[in-house]
């Protein structure tokens, strides 16, 4: 195996030892400006918790096991591609964020069914004029650091694209064009009069959907599960991850996080890049 560390920041050489005597390394390689490879290393208890604490993003990767290996990145939208939830912010139009985001919350970390929570908190939207989506948009989404850096490197390597997400076709559709995102998928917001009306038209978009929309897509392209990877940070991921090969936990709940083959807590989404193009 191969031990993958990497920061936001300069990894000071005692942390960086320190982790090859715990894992046994043989050889360190420095494979990015924050980020070192350590040759040959075994898993140790204590790697976990000390990378924690000094902020530091590690993962045991078999040796060839490489990006070019796989054929399809699933991703989820809100908090995992881009920085923001967007309900949350379309609630901020209305002044109801604090109500909607305690939601959202409860909802990222298990604590109530997924469909609920939508349904609970769209239809705090009703009213709203649907001109608050677009200024979402163009204000108040960003993608999530080392995001097109990522995305370069899964086209580099003729590697398919799935954004599956909870939140709304509006934004993800968008994405898709912005991006270059070969699939998309997301609910749909109900419209009348140019107001949300406070509901969803189909069904929703849950937990098993996302799941169900990766194997759809994994099989359409004949891949095998190894050959898949998936990302999120919510409790609403975790089926869609359990199909994956190699499943990522963006900055994720600690529910997650604790069901992932890897977590990047702190460095940004080209973590990924870092992990697999270089192990």
């Amino acid at each position: 195996m191969n031990l993958i560390l990497q920061a936001l920041h300069d990894i000071p050489s005692s942390h960086i030892e320190h982790i090859a005597q715990l894992s046994g390394a043989t050889r360190i390689e420095q494979i990015g400006t924050y980020a070192c490879r350590l040759r040959e290393a075994k898993p140790h208890d204590a790697i976990a918790d000390y990378c924690f604490e000094h902020r530091i993003d590690y993962g045991f990767v078999p040796q060839g096991k490489h990006l070019s290996g796989f054929g399809l990145v699933v991703m989820d939208m809100d908090s995992t591609l881009i920085s923001i939830e967007c309900i949350d912010e379309i609630a901020d139009m209305q002044g109801l964020k604090p109500q909607v985001a305690a939601i959202t919350e409860e909802a990222m970390r298990g604590e109530i069914d997924f469909a609920e929570s939508l349904r609970r908190r769209v239809a705090l939207l009703e009213g709203l004029d649907e001109g608050a989506l677009q200024r979402v948009y163009d204000e108040r989404l960003q993608l999530n650091p080392g995001a097109e850096i990522m995305l370069a490197a899964l086209k580099k390597h003729g590697i398919k694209t799935l954004l599956v997400s909870g939140g709304f076709v509006f934004f993800t559709e968008r994405l898709k064009q912005r991006l270059g995102l070969d699939h998309a998928h997301a609910n749909t917001l109900e419209i009348v009069d140019g107001k949300l009306t406070g509901k969803v038209l189909g069904g929703i978009l849950d937990a098993q959907v996302k799941a169900d929309w990766l194997v759809r897509t994994r099989d359409k392209l004949g891949l095998k599960p190894e050959q898949v990877i998936a990302m999120g940070d919510g409790a609403n991921d975790l089926k869609m991850m359990a199909q994956a090969g190699i499943s990522i936990a963006y900055h994720a709940k600690p529910v997650v996080r604790a069901q992932a083959s890897y977590a990047l807590n702190f460095v940004g989404l080209d973590g990924l890049v870092n992990l697999l193009d270089h192990s």
